[in-house]
């Protein structure tokens, strides 16, 4: 019976035809996962601190994640899954899968061969990375750098696999393998440094590359995946020839703000010891929402949004765009709030223990702070995004993402002076904003996307419901300092537990006396999905009873 339960719900899954059923299973895989990384950071912060062997651990990422982006995600987010939709869509699974094999080896023996040579020149290459870290951190960091190069080439498979779920939407065994991944983290943080020292942590995220990878192949091949070698012959493929034409510009757009975090780590490693590690203790903490609902809606909206492309429904396309962009702001504009609000409690139940200092607590939420600014236009951005990749447009988002890192840039080298690493979150935050504004007027100019009316009155009735849930939090954070011990643990974690329940009870109230469409959307897909849930229970308690 396991063995069957197991099946239905993850190998067997059943396709979500709804955005929004969609993005609920994603969001509640990406809870999860999100929770899981915040106990990595947790772990992380108390063992090590806000010092060298994070900004280490951090930096050694940049180049290994470059190498994953540039060749996998460009090709999935911006081609291959428009591409392979339209062709399952009109039922040409031969050429479908052909296409999934000619990418998969193309883009396989890439990665192995450019993580070769960026492997051989990592010394070279992180000096003009971090030029201000001493000669032992650019040593460990070479050493972090080299091994990490691993982890590209099982993210890069598992990024194909993860392409033909959504592209059937199978979402729920996409959802969770990150998951997997943090927990191959955890297990370098626990168990991997006590046997090999520091570089275990470098070996725990091999390690859940490599999980990430495993969990996901059973469904891809469930789906009709087979590999089969045509590493020669994929480059006469026309559709294979098309995904690398699509991509090319969305892999430079991608370059682009790959460029950004570039830069911010150059010029973190000429701050003090720690900076690096502090903004991006911030921006973890800042992305869960970003994950949960920016990120999930985005990826359950774009199958949708490129068949319906595809078909020429364009109606239908304004109708489930303008949807998912109000229900990402619907989860993501009072949250923005909330973190804002309580970012100091936050932080200290988060990351608050261990080497983890008062100061560097300090530098994390003034951080946390100031990217919460932005975090409307961070979430927002993958939609608008993949909607124009919807109409096989990747060239107008990659203007508008060098529009963007260049004011970023700018940003960046008249604060860093002034304001250290806050000046580093400040342009971020700045930068995502421009970006997210050209990229909504640019499409509702470009294609004809515009729905300004329910967008505008949702957007009015969400703020006024997000500022007074604020409100409220501020008043219950100031009346439970009155009588709470907020120097332990279990004070501010009351404090923060307290606020957030009273401020999301006066949101959702706010949300129902102003009749607002995306909270009772909401209300309705929970409460179907907890009968749904509920009725294959009693299926399944049924089937015990009869063995």
């Amino acid at each position: 019976m396991i063995k069957r339960i197991f099946n239905n719900n993850f190998i067997n899954s059943q396709p979500s035809y709804s955005v929004l059923s969609a993005a609920f299973i994603i969001t509640l895989a990406g809870l999860t996962s999100r929770f899981l990384g915040l106990i990595r950071d947790r772990l992380l912060a108390s063992s090590f601190g806000a010092g060298d062997t994070l900004d280490v651990y951090y930096a050694a990422f940049r180049i290994p994640d470059l190498i994953y982006n540039l060749l996998i995600l460009g090709a999935l987010s911006s081609a291959l899954i428009p591409v392979f939709t339209g062709l399952i869509s009109k039922d040409r699974e031969k050429e479908a899968w052909d296409l999934i094999n000619g990418i998969i080896n193309i883009l396989f023996l890439s990665i192995i061969f450019i993580s070769a040579v960026f492997c051989l020149f990592t010394p070279l290459i992180m000096r003009w990375l971090t030029p201000g870290f001493s000669p032992e951190k650019m040593a460990l960091t070479v050493s972090f750098t080299r091994i990490m190069f691993f982890s590209p080439i099982f993210l890069g498979i598992s990024g194909i696999f993860g392409g033909i779920l959504t592209s059937f939407r199978r979402f729920l065994i996409y959802s969770i393998a990150p998951v997997f991944y943090n927990i191959g983290i955890i297990i370098g943080v626990i168990f991997l440094t006590r046997i090999l020292g520091v570089m275990g942590l470098a070996w725990g995220v091999v390690l859940g590359a490599f999980f990430h990878m495993l969990i996901q192949y059973p469904a891809a091949k469930k789906l009709g995946f087979y590999h089969s070698w045509t590493f020669f012959t994929a480059w006469q493929n026309a559709q294979v020839k098309k995904v690398f034409r699509l991509m090319f510009p969305r892999t430079l757009g991608i370059a682009v703000s790959q460029i950004n975090f570039l830069v911010i780590t150059i010029f973190a490693s000429t701050l003090t010891s720690g900076s690096l590690a502090v903004f991006t203790f911030a921006q973890n903490l800042q992305s869960v929402p970003l994950g949960l609902f920016g990120i999930s809606f985005a990826i359950a909206a774009f199958p949708l949004l490129s068949s319906l492309v595809a078909k020429e429904e364009k109606a239908d396309f304004i109708k489930i765009f303008s949807v998912t962009l109000r229900q990402i702001i619907f989860f993501v504009i009072p949250l923005s709030a909330f973190i804002f609000v309580l970012r100091a409690q936050i932080v200290r139940v988060v990351l608050g223990s261990g080497k983890f200092d008062w100061e560097d607590t300090i530098l994390t939420f003034q951080c946390l702070g100031i990217f919460t600014l932005s975090l409307f236009a961070q979430s927002v951005t993958p939609l608008l995004t993949r909607a124009f990749f919807s109409f096989h447009d990747t060239k107008t988002p990659f203007y508008i993402a060098l529009i963007s890192e260049t004011i970023n840039i700018l940003l960046v080298i008249f604060l860093i002076e002034k304001m250290a690493v806050i000046g580093l979150a400040l342009a971020f935050s700045l930068g995502n904003v421009i970006q997210a504004l050209i990229l909504f007027f640019v499409l509702r100019k470009k294609f004809a996307i515009r729905d300004d009316r329910n967008i505008l009155r949702s957007l009015t009735k969400i703020i006024t419901a997000s500022l007074l849930a604020a409100i409220a939090i501020q008043i219950c954070k100031d009346l439970t300092d009155i009588w709470l011990n907020i120097d332990t643990f279990l004070g501010i974690f009351t404090q923060l537990s307290v606020s957030l329940t009273c401020g999301l009870a006066i949101f959702i109230l706010i949300c129902y006396l102003l009749k607002l469409e995306e909270f009772f959307n909401f209300k309705k897909s929970l409460t179907k999905r907890i009968f749904k849930n509920r009725q294959v229970i009693a299926e399944d308690t049924k089937d015990v009873s009869g063995i």
